[in-house]
This record gives structure tokens, sequence and C-alpha cells, in this order.
């Protein structure tokens, strides 16, 4: 007679099938590239959107505000969840949240829906994203293996951008611009599947959840969002504008004293009290705001102006990742050498010349006169800036502190990114009114009547002082841009003061802090 043998305990929440890392690392990476390609694919989608739902270049910023706001705004509140709840479930909640925004987002109607689910994939990429790059901890041993894992993370983080522009040109010139969405789907759904088979779920740590803090700052920024876009629309006395930005005072000032007072906060007031650190914050929340509108900008002037089609839009984006990735090696190996502020300092500066490159693009600009250089410029200071801002962040943060330190620096690129686009946003529609006035008696003299009728209804003149009208708001748009890195570039020169003998600690933070999402 033999003893039946008896199988080994399942441990609770161990992954269904251990021992295959390279699926795991699949998984997370899919969700991380799903996350950051959503940033560049809607993008390029922009116009078509635009004259799909009749939404005006103004409230079009929105889609992409909407977006960031959320993502930013809720961002740390996610990697908090992940500690509390359990990693993998908040990462497949997070998941599952995004996938089905995406959806909601492919079949939106109406602005205002397709608002909502951008908001709601801000949500999810909010609570997937961080925790993605946590479960890289708990998944895989420290040391070499974790080292590879973080290194395909941060290649697809890099990558995920040009990985979206070529998407989305292709999505939309091949099938509609809804496919930008409807990717999403497929994707999610086999992520969320996968997960509790390869990837075992964390243990929980005890802590608070700082809800009220996380409302009231993202609120409070959308609230500031909301006022500037209105302004541009309504004017600075409208009423709702100005009561927009009563709001946004009141609770960013809530926000302030929610933090100061809370056990366990969103965002540590703490990490504000070292200059380096509060400087590269700054940094990079303005860098961020000049980004954001410099890409939705120039798709609108590539597209309506130059009649690029999606696909040729995504490819003349192109450059400016390959600047970015190749900047971001130079500043990787030379750091060491010189340190992070000469680096700081030269990419806020070209950034602002890429800017003030920008502010005299014309109609008949073309992509290789008018957009392509100052978008190499650019990228390449960007690319000076990510890595040596990302180093920075988290010097001298205690080891436990250093994902709050990161998570904030990332934060502070989506917000800023959302506030910087609405500024600009508001000079583009001042601007565009202000010209469109100028332009108005020169359409009437060769108008016929149907056309004067058509400009009443839609409030668009037709081509070619459609096309002078759209430059020039661009062009004076960017003059805002300029002065966003102008501060980059001040506070880089007076506040930022690393020293060569902090660059061991510069060194040893790059350890603590893993690579940047």
């Amino acid at each position: 007679m033999t003893t039946p043998q008896l199988s080994k305990p399942r441990i609770p929440g161990a992954a269904r099938r251990e021992g295959r890392p390279g699926v795991a690392l699949a998984v997370i990476a899919a969700c991380q590239l799903m996350v950051v390609l959503d940033a560049t694919i809607v993008n390029i989608a922009l116009p078509h959107i635009q004259t799909d739902l009749a939404i005006s270049t103004t409230d079009l910023s929105w889609v992409i505000s909407a977006y960031t706001l959320a993502f930013g705004g809720l961002l740390l509140l996610g990697g908090r969840a992940g500690d509390i709840l359990g990693r993998r479930r908040v990462f497949m909640t997070g998941i599952l949240l995004f996938t089905l925004a995406s959806l909601l987002g492919g079949f939106a109607q109406e602005p205002w829906q397709l608002l909502a689910a951008r908001a709601l994939q801000g949500v999810g990429g909010a609570i997937a994203s961080p925790t993605s790059l946590a479960l890289i901890t708990t998944t895989f041993a420290e040391g070499p293996e974790r080292n590879r894992a973080f290194g395909v993370f941060a290649a697809v983080s890099a990558g995920g951008g040009a990985i979206g522009l070529l998407a989305g040109g292709m999505l939309t010139e091949w099938l509609d611009w809804r496919w930008v969405f409807f990717v999403n789907v497929p994707i999610g759904i086999l992520i969320a599947v996968l997960a509790p088979l390869y990837i075992s779920e964390s243990e929980r740590h005890p802590g608070r959840f700082d809800i009220a803090g996380a409302l009231a700052s993202t609120g409070g920024m959308t609230a500031l969002v909301y006022g500037f876009i209105r302004a541009s629309q309504d004017g600075w006395r409208d009423g709702v504008t100005l009561g927009s930005f009563a709001v946004a005072v009141a609770l960013l000032a809530g926000f302030v004293l929610i933090e100061s007072r809370a056990a366990d906060p969103i965002i540590p007031l703490r990490m504000f009290a070292e200059r380096n650190r509060t400087g590269t914050y700054v940094i990079m929340l303005s860098l961020a705001a000049a980004m954001f509108g410099m890409f939705f900008f120039i798709v609108q002037f590539v597209q309506n102006v130059l009649g690029f089609s999606p696909i040729q839009s995504g490819i003349g984006f192109l450059p400016v990742t390959v600047a970015i990735v190749t900047a971001a090696g130079i500043s990787q190996r030379l750091l060491p050498r010189f340190g992070p502020k000469p680096f700081m300092i030269t990419g806020s500066a070209l950034t602002g010349t890429g800017l003030v490159w920008l502010t005299f693009i014309e109609p008949d600009s073309s992509y290789l006169s008018g957009v392509l250089g100052p978008m190499l410029l650019f990228g390449f200071g960007m690319g000076l800036n990510f890595v040596t801002l990302t180093l920075t962040a988290v010097s001298g943060v205690a080891p436990h502190e250093a994902g709050a330190a990161s998570g904030l620096l990332n934060a502070s690129q989506q917000v800023g990114g959302s506030l910087g686009l609405s500024i600009l946003v508001t000079v583009f529609g001042t601007a565009s009114r202000n010209e469109a006035d100028k332009q108005f008696p020169a359409f009437l003299a060769q108008a016929e009547p149907g056309q004067v009728a058509a400009v009443k209804q839609t409030g668009r003149l037709p081509d070619p002082w459609g096309d002078i009208v759209l430059t020039h708001g661009i062009a004076t748009a960017f003059i805002a841009a300029v002065a966003m890195a102008a501060v980059a570039l001040v506070t880089a020169l007076l506040v930022i003061r690393v020293r060569k003998s902090d660059l061991e600690a510069l060194n040893g933070a790059a350890a603590q802090a893993g690579p940047a999402a």
C-alpha cells in the first residue's frame, strides 16, 4: 500500500506559475509601456479628434490635461495604495480601470464623454504605474537580476514615447482616431489575466491613506487649469474664471495645511527643506510646462498648416525622441566628472533657445527650417536634464523616502505639464482672437456669401486666413513657453548648489531611485 504524497501547501498570494521571471517582467513592462505610450499616442490624433467631436483648440487641451492632472495628482496615492493593500492587487485594479477608461474613450460621442474617460485613464495610470515599478523590487532579487529588470523598465519608459508617436499615426491614418484608445483594451485584459499567474502578491505594510490631501491637491490644480482655459475664451473678468481661481487658491492652501498636520502625508513637506531638491522640482515643473505645450501646438501646426498626415507627424517627431535619448546617455556618462549643475544649466538654456526659435514660426515655414531645428535643440536640452534631475531629487534622501522623492518629481512633471499647457492655451486663445479680428476685413473683401455664413457658424476663418491666425497664436504661445524655460534656467543658476564632492552621494542615489519613469 503506497502512501499518497501530500502536495506542497500554496503560499497565499503566490503566483500560480512561479519561477518564470521573464514572463513576469514582460507583464510589468507591458503595463508601463501602455501608460507611457498613452502620453504620446493621443497627441498625434488630436486634430482628428478636434474635427470629429467639434472641439475648439483651447478646449482640445483638456484631452491632454484631463489625463495628466488625474495621473500626476494621484500618482503618490497610487504608490501608497500598493504598499498598504498589496502591490499586485492594486496593479491589477489600475490596469482594469485604465482598460475600461480606454474602451469608454474610444466610444465617446461627445467632448465631455471623452474628457471623463481621459480623467479615468489618468486615475488608472496613477494606480498602476508606481505599483509596476515597485513590483520589480518584490519580484526580482537584489543584484544583477533586479538591475537587468530595471534596465528593461527604463528602456520601455524611454522608448514608449517614440512607439506612441508612430502607433498614433498609423492607427489614426489607417483606421480611426478611436483606435488610439481601443488598442489598450486587449493589452490591458491580457496583463490582468497574466498578472496573478506569474506575479506574486507583496507583503502589506500598515499605513494611512491621505485621501484628503490627494483630493485637495488634484482639485486645486484642476480649478487652476480650468481658470486659465476659461480666461482664454471668456476673459479675465469673467465671474466663473475668477471663481475658479478663488477655489484653486482655497484648495491648494488647504492642501498645504492638510499635509502639515497629516500623520502620513502624501507629500511630506520636509522634502522641500533641501534647496537642491526643491530646485529640481521647480526645474522639472517649468520644463514640463514648456514641453507639453510644444508637443500640443507643433502637432496642430504640422497637420493643419503643413498638411502632414498622422503618420508623417509621428515620424516627424521621432528626431526629438532620438535627441532626448542621446543627451540622456551623454549626461549619465559625464555626470561623475562634471556634476549635475552644468547639465541643468546647459539643458535649460538649450530648451529655451529652441523655444525662442519657435516664436519665429510662420505659415510658410517648412518642417526643416521652422520645426526640426528647434525641436532637436529642445529635445537635447530635455535629455540633459532628465537623468540629472532624477538623481539630484533623490540625493541625500533616506532609502525609505527615495520613492516619495522620485514620485514627487514625476508628479511635478505631470502637473507642471497640465498647468503650463493651460497657460500657453490662454495666450494662444487671446492672440488668435486678436489676429482673427485683424484678418477679418481682408477675408470679407474676397469672401463669398456662403463663406461668410460658414465663418459665423464655426467661428473659424478659412485658409489662408485661418493658417495665419493659427500660426500667430502658436508663435505667441511659445513666447510664454520661453518664459517657463527661463524660470528653469534661473533656478539652475541661482538655486542649485551641488559640488563635485556630492557626486558620490548622487551616484549612490541612482541605485535607490531606480530608472526614471
